[in-house]
């Protein structure tokens, strides 16, 4: 029977009444400090490893290649809330955003709508007229749709989840308020 992971060390729990201090972070890679990146890759790890149960190989060489955006909070060790964008012509002719967390300290917050809002404009801004695809677990598309994306395909397993493949035309308006 599946048990429910243990919460992160050293994150004290979010202040629900008070707005949360955050301070947002677009970089490169090798703009990365080695605690930062052991830090993503905790989240990440935690939240696709332990929560999800789904094993995969997470470093899989695109990392290197890839735009990092997190969300950063004082009180916690590890990044609220966190996605990549690949350059177009690595995964996709288009450009993509993945491995999209929001840890569980700071789900029902809103964090991950501002974050894709974030990650979609950047794409928009850094590839004009490019659309955007993405790889989304089938439980969110209607999510992803609230953004304008749109489903092109089957669903398919990845890693043992059902994933939908989506694309946000180029030089759609990203909407992300009505979901």
């Amino acid at each position: 029977m599946p048990t429910t992971p243990e919460p992160l060390p050293s994150d004290p729990p979010l202040p629900q009444a008070s707005p949360i201090a955050l301070r947002w972070r677009w970089c490169r890679f090798d703009e990365l400090s080695v605690q930062e990146l052991n830090n993503i890759f905790m989240a990440r790890q935690h939240v696709f490893s332990l929560e999800q149960q789904c094993v995969y190989l997470d470093a899989d060489g695109v990392d290197e290649h890839s735009q990092h955006l997190a969300a950063w909070s004082p009180g916690s060790r590890v990044p609220l809330a966190y996605a990549r964008v690949v350059a177009p012509g690595l995964k996709y002719t288009e450009p993509s955003i993945g491995r999209v967390i929001t840890t569980e300290l700071a789900r029902g917050t809103g964090l991950g709508r501002e974050l894709v809002r974030r990650a979609v404009a950047h794409c928009q801004q850094s590839h004009p007229g490019l659309g955007i695809r993405i790889s989304a677990q089938s439980r969110l598309e209607a999510f992803y749709a609230g953004f304008g994306f749109a489903i092109v395909g089957e669903r398919y397993l990845e890693d043992g989840i059902p994933h939908t493949e989506m694309v946000l035309a180029g030089g759609e308006r990203q909407q992300g308020e009505s979901v």
